[in-house]
């Protein structure tokens, strides 16, 4: 699906994400564990790192290879 992104907008949007989209997700984790009522502090820590994980697989893709060079960008001739 982000494939089909060039490299410039899949690290805006990867952007976007990170500083929009995963303070949204951890406000809404934790708004969904506290309406369940509190669980014991282990139950709860097993929770967050279960909703830590899958917040990353729809977006994985996106992700990939943001951290590289450009490799369309003039110069890069690996």
């Amino acid at each position: 699906m982000f494939e089909k992104l060039s490299w410039k907008a899949r690290r805006r949007w990867a952007l976007v994400v990170l500083v929009i989209g995963m303070p949204v997700y951890v406000v809404a984790c934790v708004t969904v564990v506290n309406m369940l009522g509190r669980p014991p502090i282990w139950a709860e820590f097993l929770v967050y790192v279960l909703l830590g994980f899958l917040w990353i697989l729809p977006f994985k893709g996106l992700f990939k290879g943001i951290g590289q060079p450009d490799p369309d960008a003039p110069g890069n001739d690996e």
